[in-house]
């Protein structure tokens, strides 16, 4: 059974962060609502509760039995989760005179296992606007900083395992020794062994689908994208050619994506079958302009071309998707209901006439798991890093009607762009990268002809995970030469703008 850490979310920014430290220590976590019930089984070697908008002393504040925990495992409170245990032995827990945000120094009062091989002073980040005024009976300051008086503390009563609380946020970059505290409390006071790896994971995850699929087959909707190829890929090891996967070219791919994406299947084993149907995509979509719209339509088309394929594989029992673990999260509700921005990020399942169990082999992976894990599959690296690709593929990147000659139009100036930051080393240095045809044309001169075509935008942006991102500050040089090359090679454009709009406020995709 794998070793795994719980974190409980009390509804911080930060969460995922400290997951995706927790798992960087190659230690298996899972994050969970704090009001949601988990078992201590014998896998489960400790707790981190997280930070939170909330303050330990409102009437509703987000409550946790912080000594029924530390009967079973060690706990460790960040933040919020420390000011709720100090709180909660006896402590006093009281508003700062200022709101205490960004870098501080970390002043080590007592070397300990917590603390341990970090610097007697360290930057830490703080984001808070309560401070530990007074720590309960039977605890002790293991540092401060020249704003608060307690930094980080542990219990020192005799208990059955041990209890931590840090005010910082260790599990961020600028918290520069955060991630050896965390390693220390993994490795150190939890025990944990660190064998949570790429080649654990697709061992034990190939195990597991031989044992839930048995003898009956799959299929599954493949997009070329990184999830779907290194889901399809873990299955496929498990049980061969009965899994069936299903690539539609809904004619918004890239140039020639749909006849590349095919080889590469081919080329590591996938048993896939190929759907040309363009021009019913075409069809559907026009006269529609409205960007939401023209998801639905693609959306459904989708699922009607899919099924229809599908009900030929009679003997299928089992519907595999590549659901990756921030689809699954239950995040804390501070605010109320979020809002759905674009409906192509929701992942839709298919319909449940089609009564077949999933199949999510990823679901527990963050994106960057799941490259890591599709390079240990022997998954072509030029695959394994592409750029994210929205689902309706290039028709939300073409403002206004969709038709066959305005997406031969985009895939032409689209290769163009993805070429040129892959022959200049930019394309692993941007997180994604696409044009955007515009819905407007304007006067140009080529030679002695006075032309009147379309204009494209391209856009590119730096990220982590695409929830915020800022625009990628390409050379001038680059995007000289890029822009002349469109316009000399894709006839029916005479016009070049770069989108220096980063996200908030605006999205990374124009609809």
């Amino acid at each position: 059974m794998t070793e795994k850490i719980i974190i409980l979310d009390f509804g911080s920014q930060y969460t995922q962060l400290i997951a995706r430290a927790v798992r960087e220590a190659n230690v298996y976590c899972d994050i969970l609502p704090y009001h949601k019930s988990f078992e201590f089984d014998s896998s489960l070697k400790g707790i981190i509760l997280s930070g939170s908008p909330f303050s330990v002393n409102e009437e509703n504040a987000p409550d946790v039995d912080v000594a029924s925990f530390i009967e079973k495992v060690p706990v460790l409170g960040v933040c919020y989760g420390a000011q709720l245990t100090a709180k909660k032995f006896g402590g006093r827990v009281e508003k700062s005179n200022k709101r205490e945000y960004g870098r501080a120094q970390m002043l080590k009062q007592k070397d300990d296992a917590l603390l341990n091989g970090v610097s007697e002073t360290s930057q830490v980040w703080m984001s808070h606007s309560d401070s530990i005024k007074e720590l309960p009976e039977g605890f002790e300051i293991l540092a401060t900083t020249a704003s608060i008086p307690v930094a980080a503390f542990k219990k020192t009563d005799d208990m059955p395992h041990a209890l931590y609380g840090l005010q910082f946020h260790p599990e961020v970059y600028h918290s520069i020794e955060g991630k050896r505290i965390l390693f220390n409390f993994l490795v150190n006071i939890c025990g944990c062994s660190q064998d949570w790896t790429p080649a654990s994971f697709v061992e034990e995850t190939i195990g597991q689908l031989k044992e839930k699929i048995g003898n009956s087959h799959v299929i599954m909707a493949l997009s070329g994208g990184v999830d779907s190829t290194v889901a399809a890929t873990l299955i496929s090891r498990a049980i061969g050619d009965r899994l069936h996967g299903i690539f539609v070219d809904n004619g918004v791919l890239r140039k020639n994506e749909f006849e590349q994406v095919l080889e590469t299947y081919k080329t590591i084993g996938l048993n896939v079958k190929g759907i040309d149907a363009k021009d019913l995509f075409y069809k559907e979509l026009a006269g529609k302009t409205d960007p939401e719209a023209k998801r639905k339509t693609i959306g459904k088309l989708f699922i009607d071309v899919f099924q229809e394929e599908a009900g030929k594989i009679k003997e299928a029992a089992f519907l595999g998707q590549g659901t990756i673990y921030p689809d699954v999260i239950e995040s804390v509700s501070v605010h109320g209901p979020s809002v759905t921005i674009k409906s192509h990020h929701n992942v839709g399942g298919l319909p449940e006439t089609m009564n077949l169990q999933l199949v999510e082999p990823l679901r527990s992976l963050f994106k960057d798991e799941v490259r890591r894990v599709g390079l240990e599959l022997g998954i072509p690296q030029d695959m394994i890093n592409r750029h994210p690709f929205p689902g309706p593929g290039l028709a939300i990147r073409i403002l206004g009607e969709v038709t066959a000659e305005k997406a031969q139009l985009l895939q032409e100036a689209d290769e163009q762009y993805i070429t040129a930051l892959k022959d200049n080393d930019l394309y692993d240095k941007v997180w994604q990268a696409g044009a955007i045809l515009l819905p407007v044309k304007s006067v140009g001169v080529m030679g002695d002809e006075r032309t009147y075509e379309y204009t494209v935008a391209l856009r590119a942006v730096t990220s982590v995970d695409g929830m915020t991102a800022d625009w990628a500050h390409l050379p001038y040089e680059f995007l000289a030469n890029v822009s002349n090359a469109i316009i000399n090679n894709v006839r029916g454009i005479n016009r070049v703008v770069y989108d220096i709009s980063s996200k908030p406020p605006a999205t990374i995709e124009w609809e």
